[in-house]
């Protein structure tokens, strides 16, 4: 498979759907040719209607040249009949609804009707398509979990399952950095990846809050908007830790007993790494003072809230 897979031109996307037409288009935009797949024509419809407007949004922002856009949509060829269409892909994504038995349907058809040395890839955003998809060389099953909308944001979480050759993980991150992604490699498939996982938990407290009339919706989105959306562009999760300090946080968990303790924070606070006044955290400063760490994040809130407030982003749309 290795010598193939360096040679891939056409792509076949099965699926035209909000994350589907825009992975199609993602491609189509860095030259190649793309097959998009769906049962449904106005869908298929509706995706061409949508990467049109989706494209030139992109060309506003000097992203896409607007000459080129016909030259694109034009690369981008759309079916019902993925056994036909099948058989030309050197590249095979499924992008169906998160129903295992429509997936496992999807696979079957790409497993029979698809180049037998192709990669298949999944954008399933938290099942186990390791143990649904039942595929011949289950070394070129892997997830491309993709983030909507797709030719915008960055991240593309990839993960591997347990016969994924090292040889896939390798091209799969090649070819979405040549694609602009920001590629993050999971070594193993773990219920909803890095940021669904994450984002799931906060949104059971989201649920919580509305249902106990704590606050509104309009309430809590402005909360998080103008205080973790200034901050997590910058620090993310882990690294706002060593802001705060991890004695406290460790100090937090012991005074109100929580039921979970992460024995991590506590080896880091007995090794002396309190965060960015010790100039060691979770992250290492390299040397830099409290002083030097506090003035770069400061500048750079500064500067995200300037931009925040620049496009009216706490208002809703």
């Amino acid at each position: 498979m290795g010598e193939f897979v360096k040679n891939i031109n056409r792509i076949l996307v099965v699926g035209a759907g909000t994350m589907g037409h825009s992975i199609a288009q993602v491609f189509a935009q860095h030259g190649y040719e793309v097959d998009l797949i769906d049962v449904n024509k106005e869908r298929l419809k509706k995706a061409l209607n949508l990467i049109k407007s989706n494209l030139n949004v992109l060309s506003e922002f000097n992203k896409v040249n607007f000459d080129e856009i016909t030259d694109i949509i034009n690369r981008i060829h759309v079916s019902t009949d993925l056994t036909s269409i099948a058989p030309n892909a050197d590249l095979a994504i499924e992008v169906v609804n998160e129903v295992p038995s429509i997936k496992k349907e999807v696979f079957m058809k790409l497993n029979k009707s698809c180049k037998k040395d192709i990669i298949l890839v999944s954008n399933t955003s938290g099942l186990n398509i390791f143990e649904i998809a039942e595929i011949d060389n289950p070394e070129r099953l892997i997830i491309h979990h993709w983030f909507a909308p797709p030719h915008i944001i960055p991240l593309v979480e990839v993960v591997k399952g347990p016969n994924t050759s090292e040889e896939v993980v390798k091209f799969s991150v090649d070819l979405l950095n040549s694609l602009g992604k920001k590629p993050i490699v999971l070594n193993q498939f773990v219920d909803n990846f890095i940021v669904n996982r994450i984002q799931n938990v906060i949104s059971v407290q989201v649920y919580e809050m509305i249902a106990k009339g704590w606050a509104t919706p309009e309430q809590i989105d402005l909360a998080i908007k103008t205080s973790l959306g200034i901050r997590l562009p910058i620090v993310g999760v882990v690294q706002t830790q060593d802001f705060t300090g991890l004695d406290l946080i460790l100090d937090i968990q012991k005074r109100y007993r929580m039921n979970k303790r992460f024995p991590q924070i506590e080896q880091l606070v007995n090794q002396g790494r309190l965060g960015a006044k010790t100039g060691k955290g979770w992250y290492d400063y390299r040397g830099k003072t409290e002083q030097e760490i506090l003035m770069k994040r400061d500048q750079k809130y500064l500067k995200m809230l300037k931009l925040l407030e620049n496009i009216e982003a706490f208002e809703p749309i």
